[in-house]
């Protein structure tokens, strides 16, 4: 079935030029075919409700005569659309410090931990199952016998860091994954985490060997970014909900959107 807005296709090679932009996507072929479909559905919605003035236009496409400027007009198009229909006030200061107060974590500066780990890493030829309830075995020989870590890294982790014992070194936050990441910053030196982590890349046997303990910014120092990030995520929040309401209003054929507003939002 081919996929169409209110009757409008999107054609297959639309899909090629927009694929490149969802090479990251875990299903990028899924990605790029939603991101265009929003596109479409938001264009259609923009030519309906905005009226751009003649010298607008015109501005427009002499700036970019040598780009793609139908392109650039839509996206000028869309652009005031979002700006009349989708509400994103300014965050007060009183709603700043109450974020701030309540995610002091999130403003810290400094803090370091020297970690190591054994990762038993998800590959499609070794079932979920059996990889578990081996790195389960080995999380117990480590609690029970934890100065043989080193040995059992060089023995069992797929990870480059098995040749030194698990060793990742120094890390600060941002270096690794947010799932390892919350565990590692959670330990204290000397502990090792009570049960598996899972990420991205597979099970990880955790320790913390040593933590170097940072320091939380001052209110004033970040106030102009936090109200910056809180003003976006509520300007993310009703552009979902404005485009929720689109596509329910929207004729769509050829792909289910439940759910799948965020290719556009990246």
């Amino acid at each position: 079935m081919s996929i169409s807005v209110n009757d409008i296709e999107i054609t297959d090679e639309a899909v090629e030029r927009e694929l490149p932009h969802h090479a990251d996507s875990p299903a990028p072929l899924k990605s790029a075919v939603e991101a265009l479909v929003l596109r479409e559905v938001l264009l259609q919605a923009a030519r309906d409700k905005v009226a751009m003035a003649q010298e607008e236009l015109l501005a427009l496409e002499e700036a970019n005569a040598n780009e793609d400027a139908e392109s650039l007009l839509e996206d000028a198009l869309i652009n005031r659309l979002i700006e009349m229909e989708v509400a994103s006030p300014t965050p007060t200061d009183e709603e700043c410090e109450i974020y701030y107060s309540k995610n002091l974590n999130q403003f810290r500066n400094g803090d370091l931990v020297e970690a190591s780990h054994i990762l038993f890493q998800v590959t499609p030829n070794v079932p979920l199952e059996a990889l578990r309830t081996k790195a389960q075995e080995v999380l117990e020989q480590v609690q029970a016998h934890p100065e043989q870590f080193e040995e059992l890294a060089r023995t069992y982790s797929n990870c480059t860091s098995a040749e030194v014992g698990g060793n990742l070194s120094q890390l600060s936050k941002g270096q690794t994954v947010p799932e390892f990441e919350r565990v590692i910053f959670s330990l204290e030196s000397g502990e090792i985490s009570p049960r598996l982590v899972e990420s991205r890349f597979g099970l990880h046997i955790v320790r913390v060997e040593h933590r170097v303990e940072g320091h939380t910014l001052p209110f004033e120092m970040v106030k102009v970014q936090l109200s910056e990030f809180l003003a976006e995520q509520v300007r993310v929040r009703a552009l979902k909900q404005y485009l929720k309401i689109l596509v329910g209003q929207a004729n769509i054929q050829g792909v289910e959107l439940e759910g799948a507003y965020s290719p556009l939002l990246q």
